[in-house]
């Protein structure tokens, strides 16, 4: 048993630090603390990475529960919109007890540092991630000239 009252308050200071412990750990994927489990960056933004070789540029987006036929890509020149939505229903004949994965849409838009030939661009969707592959024009691909 406790001898002295510095025992309890030993006791009540461990079990508040593994209240905030389990609180943090949990705070992310509990919706009811307040803080929002979110699939995008801010503004339902989908996370990309951007990269270029001499001849493309690739962007590998993060779309996760998207459907092809809800994305929309435009490109005009060196600018590039990527835009789709997601909707939240439960299957047919359930009813909802609780839902994370709420409704959303976004549109990203990104200035490319070189025009896109239109034509040639390869969109694919695999697994939530969106792959983008953007041929440069001839004017801005780079070459390399040899001196003499």
């Amino acid at each position: 048993m406790f001898k002295r009252l510095s025992d309890i308050d030993s006791l009540f200071a461990n079990m508040s630090r593994l209240r905030s412990r389990l609180n943090s750990l949990y705070s992310d994927f509990d919706t009811s603390s307040g803080l929002d489990y979110n699939w995008a960056t801010e503004g339902n933004m989908p996370k990309i990475c951007f990269y270029e070789d001499s001849d493309n540029f690739g962007i590998l987006a993060e779309v996760p529960g998207i459907a092809k036929e809800d994305l929309h890509l435009r490109i005009q020149g060196n600018y590039l919109e990527i835009s789709g939505t997601r909707d939240s229903d439960a299957p047919e004949g359930y009813k909802i007890h609780r839902t994370e994965r709420g409704s959303v849409s976004f549109s990203r838009s990104l200035t490319l540092p070189a025009d896109v030939d239109a034509a040639k661009v390869d969109a694919t969707l695999k697994n939530g991630i969106l792959y983008l592959t953007l041929p440069k024009t001839e004017t801005a691909k780079t070459t390399k000239i040899l001196i003499k």
